[in-house]
């Protein structure tokens, strides 16, 4: 090994262990891997920088950015209520069908944070039958066509750098029609696993208690710490309405004024230790007239606090929220709110204030269930404006009338001028981690190829796959990157699998487009495990679901998925 494979083999060694065994953010790995590239001579600043400029790369940008006036539409929630009539089969088939459609040509986990509430609140079936099979559905629709997940545009990007020939829209579509078939059926035969989680298990805190201090209260001129209610049992001073406002986040210095009504939420069995404090009259509001007021997120596996307690991440201070609930899939936490060490998966139920919507790391920290995008759909009207507008779009781009670049390009902008998504909403979603990661996952895959390091991994593999010829290969390198997107993000299995992939292909002296495929296929296959892509992790807590669920189901779905998937692609693109 020369100067370049040396160094370059290092970087990659440290990224991968890093990725596996650490939890910095995989954005901060790839840049310093890219950084540190740069820095030791192996790639120019201009070679560099030009891989955030990938057309690729660019277009996923502009279809995240888009799906934001997407999801405010209308239609989507309209069609979500619908899909609860009929057997539980009948009912995941058409929710299943639903989502592998609109994920095929819009983001995955917009679908699914569309449709989760609407499943959640349907009246005939448990909402752990349908969650775990609508992510499923949603991951493999994203394999219909080039855009329909995130991993096929970057792999595209990939083997345009690598000399090939630019991937179709529907180049996917004939596997990916295969392994959603074959995938819907197992969920059907396995829907028996899932846990029957009703109503009553999955409610966190239902219950909003309303207690009203009155005329001569001794809580009167007290704070809320003097008067000993930050430490109540199963409940959990979240508001108080004074003179029509509403004041949120409420510290323990808080002083209360006669008339003050201070909203509770919690355990209905707690309700008699509010009667103990004098002057406080406790009326259970029965009515949904508050419940408006809760946001309900789900942390991220990238959160900058998950390892912490509520009081170690500041979180009070810095998001302008109290943390009034939390859930973790169907464990029971102990302990108090306090002393929770948040977890990636944790459900938490937020009191907000208005400083809240103004964060601009939401979106990066958490996974959103309800609660912002409330009071954002779009009527009838614009909804289909939106709808029609962005087909007309994807048209134009697979007749090739108009590149998608620039088509998203323009529609992005005239979202943006007639108010269908607001600048300010721009800058809170602009999706900065995906665009660092993979602009540095193109450089350093290129690097790769172009230093001979993909070269010399491919030869060792040739040497042990040798006996299995061509087809083992295939099946190796699908294995890996299945495995990789399990245990690291999808995103980033593509990177590391794509460059050993293509330098097998061209060892063999084969087809490199099968082994591209391999690729593409093996980092969407993410079932096992709720922390391998987003979209498990939105339904691990709204769902109540444990571990050993997403094992029952997904490992046997991963199995059928990649048998179709070995078969199938092989057959559409001979070696």
């Amino acid at each position: 090994m020369d100067y370049s494979q040396l160094t370059l083999t290092s970087i990659m060694v440290i990224l991968v262990l890093c990725l596996f065994g650490t939890k910095i953010k995989p954005a901060w790995l790839f840049a310093s891997a890219i950084g540190t590239s740069y820095l030791a001579g192996i790639i120019d600043l201009e070679d560099m920088l030009i891989n955030f400029a990938n057309p690729s790369l660019i277009t996923l940008v502009l279809l995240v950015l888009i799906s934001i006036g997407i999801e405010k539409t209308s239609l989507v929630r309209k069609l979500s209520n619908s899909l609860a009539k009929g057997t539980l089969s009948q009912s995941v088939t058409k929710l299943g069908l639903s989502a592998a459609f609109l994920s095929s040509f819009t983001n995955n986990t917009t679908v699914v944070a569309t449709l989760i509430t609407a499943v959640k609140e349907n009246p005939t079936h448990a909402p752990s039958k349908l969650l775990l099979p609508l992510s499923y559905t949603a991951i493999l629709g994203g394999t219909l066509t080039l855009i329909g997940t995130s991993t096929n545009l970057i792999i595209n990007g990939f083997a345009i750098d690598a000399g090939m020939e630019p991937l179709g829209f529907f180049d996917f579509t004939l596997v990916g029609i295969g392994v959603l078939a074959s995938g819907l059926i197992a969920i059907l035969l396995l829907l028996k696993f899932l846990p029957d989680n009703g109503k009553d298990e999955e409610e966190v805190v239902p219950f909003y208690l309303e207690g009203k201090i009155t005329a001569n209260s001794k809580l009167i001129g007290k704070s809320i710490e003097e008067n000993g209610l930050r430490e109540l049992k199963d409940l959990f001073l979240a508001e108080i309405l004074r003179e029509n406002k509403r004041l949120c986040a409420i510290t323990p210095q808080q002083i209360l004024k006669e008339n003050d009504i201070l909203l509770f939420v919690g355990d209905i069995k707690s309700v008699p230790l509010l009667s103990q404090f004098n002057g406080l009259k406790v009326v259970h509001d029965k009515s949904d007239m508050h419940i408006e007021h809760l946001v309900e997120v789900v942390v991220s596996h990238g959160a900058s606090f998950i390892g912490k307690t509520l009081k170690e991440a500041k979180f009070r201070e810095q998001f302008n929220a109290a943390v009034i609930a939390v859930r973790r899939g169907h464990d029971r936490l102990q302990g108090g709110l306090g002393k929770v060490e948040l977890q990636a998966g944790d459900a938490l139920i937020l009191a907000p204030s208005p400083a809240f919507y103004e964060s601009t790391n939401l979106k990066r920290e958490f996974v959103y269930i309800s609660g912002l995008d409330l009071k954002t759909y779009l009527n009838d009207k614009k909804s289909h404006g939106v709808f029609a507008s962005f087909i007309s779009v994807l048209t134009l781009g697979i007749c090739g009338v108009v590149p998608l670049v620039k088509g998203l390009m323009v529609l992005l902008i005239a979202y943006l001028l007639t108010g269908i998504i607001k600048p300010s909403e721009i800058k809170r979603r602009f999706p900065v981690e995906l665009l660092v990661i993979v602009g540095s996952a193109i450089g350093l895959a290129k690097l790769m190829i172009s230093t001979g390091l993909a070269h010399e991994i491919s030869s060792v593999l040739s040497i042990i796959l040798g006996d299995w010829g061509p087809y083992g290969a295939f099946i190796a390198i699908f294995i890996l990157t299945l495995v990789c997107t399990e245990l690291i993000t999808n995103n980033a299995a593509a990177a590391l699998a794509f460059p050993i992939a293509y330098s097998l292909a061209l060892d063999f002296g084969v087809n490199p487009l099968p082994y591209v495929m391999a690729v593409a296929f093996g980092a969407s296959a993410s079932f096992i495990s709720p922390y391998g892509y987003q979209t498990n992790l939105m339904v691990y807590s709204a769902g109540n679901y444990k571990l050993k669920d997403y094992i029952a189901m997904g490992l046997p779905l991963s199995v059928v998925y990649s048998a179709t998937a070995l078969i199938l692609i092989p057959l559409v693109f001979p070696f």
